[in-house]
C-alpha cells in the first residue's frame, strides 16, 4: 500500500470541519417535501476554505484507506471533490453516471434512495480489475447510494479500498451494516450532523 502522508495534525483536520460545518447551508422541503437539504454552494464558493476541505479529505483517506490506484465520483456532486482527490494522487478519475450521460458498453446498477429510486452506469473498462478504488459523494445519508457504487466497482473486478464524503447525516443510520469492515476506516466523512 502506498502512502503519500503529509504529517498535518489532527487539530487541523478538525478546525477545517467546523469551518465546513458552518458554511453549510439548510433548505427545507427540497428536493421534495420533508427533506432538508444541505446546501454545499458556499463551501465550493470560497476557494480558500474549499482547498482545505480537499487537503483533509485526502489526509484522512491516506491515514485510514492508503492511497487508491482510481477515485470514482458519483454524479453529480461527487465530481467536484472526487476529481480534485484524484488529482492530489495523480491517479485515474471516472465518473459513475446517471443512465443516459455515458457513450458506449456500459455497466449498471439500479438502487433505492431515501425519497426514490435511481440507477448508475459506467464505462466497460473505465475501471481495470485489481485496482484500489475509493468511491466519493457529497453526502452520506442511508447509504444506498454509496453501496450502489461499491456493488459497479466490484462488477468490474476491483478491490474497493472505501468511500468519502464531505458530510454525513448520522441520524439516518447510513454506517449501520456497512458492507466493508471497519466502518469508522472505510466509511469516512469530513463533517457529521446529527
Amino acid at each position: 500500500m502506498k502512502m503519500i502522508l503529509n504529517q498535518e495534525p489532527l487539530n487541523e483536520i478538525a478546525q477545517c470541519a467546523q469551518s465546513v460545518k458552518e458554511c453549510i447551508l439548510d433548505v427545507e422541503d427540497f428536493p421534495i417535501s420533508g427533506v432538508a437539504f444541505k446546501d454545499l454552494g458556499p463551501l465550493w464558493a470560497n476557494p480558500d476554505l474549499s482547498g482545505r476541505a480537499i487537503e483533509a479529505m485526502v489526509q484522512m483517506v491516506e491515514v485510514n484507506q492508503g492511497v487508491p490506484d482510481c477515485v470514482v465520483g458519483i454524479e453529480s456532486r461527487g465530481f467536484i471533490f472526487g476529481l480534485a482527490m484524484a488529482q492530489r494522487w495523480n491517479v485515474p478519475f471516472v465518473p459513475f453516471r446517471k443512465p443516459g450521460k455515458l457513450p458506449g458498453e456500459l455497466k449498471r446498477v439500479a438502487y433505492a434512495l431515501e425519497y426514490g429510486t435511481a440507477e448508475l452506469e459506467c464505462q466497460v473498462n473505465s475501471i481495470q480489475a485489481g485496482m484500489r478504488v475509493l468511491v466519493h459523494d457529497d453526502v452520506f445519508a442511508t447509504g444506498g447510494t454509496a453501496r450502489a457504487a461499491m456493488q459497479l466497482v466490484k462488477s468490474c473486478g476491483a478491490e474497493l479500498t472505501g468511500c468519502s464524503f464531505i458530510l454525513s447525516l448520522d441520524g439516518l443510520n447510513g454506517s449501520q451494516n456497512w458492507p466493508l469492515p471497519a466502518a469508522d476506516k472505510t466509511c469516512l466523512s469530513l463533517v457529521h450532523f446529527e
